[in-house]
């Protein structure tokens, strides 16, 4: 990938990451006709049997919090059939409200749930990123991220890898896009490590977590969604991210230097005869930052307006849309620069709505905990184990780690934050460290066996042959990666319990430097 020349290198395939070729958007807001196949009909009439029993339940519950345990196992039921997220949600609350309080109830939760649940002014930030990240996705980034990324890393012990890393947490980032991150970054990063001679497993385990910093570093629509469900500012919980995201992907990095070091025919060096690839000189790296300056015009943007106090982040996330549009014109300028900008803009529309969706039914399903008094009996029922935070804490941990081999980060976010939200309060936990928290576990989710999506995305991608070079990567390769690398996330968690101030040290800088992130 890497020559003396600037444009020599391996380039990512054209629709590698592209909106129109992207199943980021549907997999993340509905994901659950991208993370598993559909059913089929047996497990469809068990499923729907299973739904039937608990609809019987729920009319003929005793009381009004039986009837709420009833309707959170119907949605459990309907998100393992492949249901749509927001559907999961929204039917079975709005089925609940009204066995438990009649059409009253119901016809007012569903004349207010809509507009309260996406009507809150910082949500109009939503679309921004969304936008930044189709457009920036759409000018053609992903590749020249990854060879900047490359050049500059690549003299270390398992520099492309530490380069992946650091690219995969940038990229995913700035797009939103986990999936589409690591589908794009595979196509180019997989070949470049066996051509230098890594171990298999080292190369599809290091493009495997190189994106699960990016929900975390805003912008991160995730956290987004979050401070929507939780009713905490978005400029804190976007802010709240940045550090525990950036000490994650260092945490990686290191991770693969102290291999490199210890284990050096992991990362391809040591071996007889040596693999070569062309020398880097730091002139090299130097020219390559000229590739990406629309990037880091709009990172200074971004974090320069919120840091500086000129925006909030509502206005930052404006400013930085506006600078990609105009990105994205000039890098397409000569492949029609203003259908891009158009079907960016027409899969922001689809994916916004789609998210807004997913809001209204966690809005009902709190609804329906209010109604039904089940909140404040989960609350009574967790804290009568007599825990403590820390291990309640790892509790969940262990809790999440499970939910993620069945359900994707967005259902298990929306499941159980309305859920565990009253009881973090009586403990005494952050709304914005717990945010942070479970935009990890739920990325944490997705690389996790057997339904996690991402080793399977990876999977697929190295049946390719110009992908594999030769090699034979099983799904048995792939896990065994995964026992590699996933500790070092287990260590992490530990430690975000261990020092909770990391969450809160870059929002409380910025409300001393520039007075406020609300908006």
């Amino acid at each position: 990938m890497i020559s003396n020349t600037g444009n020599s290198s391996a380039a990512l395939p054209p629709d590698a990451a592209s909106p129109a070729n992207d199943t980021t958007t549907s997999a993340s807001l509905f994901p659950s006709g991208a993370r598993r196949k559909r059913p089929g009909y047996l497990a469809l009439t068990i499923g729907f049997g299973v739904v039937a029993v608990c609809l019987i339940g729920l009319f003929t519950s005793p009381s009004a919090a039986v009837g709420g345990a009833w309707c959170i196992a119907m949605m459990l039921v309907l998100l393992f059939l492949s249901v749509p997220v927001a559907i999961a949600l929204s039917v079975p609350s709005i089925i609940g409200v009204y066995a438990v309080s009649g059409i009253p109830a119901t016809m007012n939760i569903l004349s207010t749930a809509p507009f309260s649940a996406v009507s809150d002014w910082t949500l109009s930030v939503l679309p921004m990123f969304i936008f930044m990240g189709m457009l920036l996705t759409q000018s053609g980034l992903s590749g020249k991220v990854y060879r900047v990324a490359d050049r500059w890393f690549s003299w270390l012990p398992g520099g492309i890898g530490i380069g992946t890393t650091f690219a995969g947490a940038g990229l995913s980032a700035v797009t939103g896009s986990t999936i589409g991150m690591t589908y794009a970054l595979g196509r180019a990063g997989i070949p470049e490590m066996l051509r230098a001679g890594y171990d298999k497993r080292m190369a599809v385990g290091t493009i495997m977590v190189a994106g699960m910093t990016g929900n975390l570093i805003p912008p991160s629509i995730l956290m987004v969604i979050y401070a929507g469900i939780a009713s905490v500012p978005v400029g804190p919980a976007l802010m709240a991210g940045a550090l525990p995201g950036i000490l994650l992907a260092v945490c990686f990095a290191a991770f693969i230097l102290v291999l490199g070091i210890i284990a050096p025919k992991l990362v391809g060096r040591g071996q007889s005869p040596a693999p070569t690839r062309p020398t880097t000189s730091w002139g090299d790296r130097f020219s390559s930052l000229a590739g990406i300056w629309g990037f880091l015009i709009i990172l200074i943007v971004l974090f320069g307006g919120m840091f500086s106090g000129i925006f909030t982040p509502t206005e930052a996330g404006a400013a930085a849309a506006l600078c990609s549009v105009l990105l994205c014109l000039w890098e397409k300028r000569k492949d029609h620069p203003w259908r891009n900008v158009a079907d960016s803009a027409i899969a922001t529309v689809s994916a916004t709505s789609a998210i807004f969706f997913i809001m209204i039914g966690a809005t009902m399903l709190t609804s329906l905990l209010a109604i039904t008094g089940l909140a404040p009996i989960l609350t009574g029922f967790i804290t009568g184990l007599g825990l403590s935070t820390v291990g309640f804490l790892l509790v969940l941990i262990v809790l999440y780690i499970i939910m993620g081999m069945f359900f994707d980060t967005m259902s298990m976010m929306l499941l159980t934050i309305p859920i565990l939200l009253p009881t973090l309060e009586t403990m005494g936990v952050s709304p914005l460290w717990f945010g942070v928290f479970v935009v990890l576990l739920g990325e944490f989710g997705m690389v996790t066996p057997p339904v996690g999506i991402i080793p399977y995305i990876v999977h697929s991608i190295v049946k390719a042959k110009d992908v594999n070079l030769g090699h034979t990567i099983t799904l048995r390769d792939i896990f065994i990666s995964l026992l590699w690398f996933l500790p070092v996330v287990v260590v992490f968690l530990v430690l975000m319990i261990a020092v909770p101030g990391m969450t809160e040290w870059l929002p409380d800088l910025i409300e001393t430097t520039s007075g406020g992130l609300s908006g």
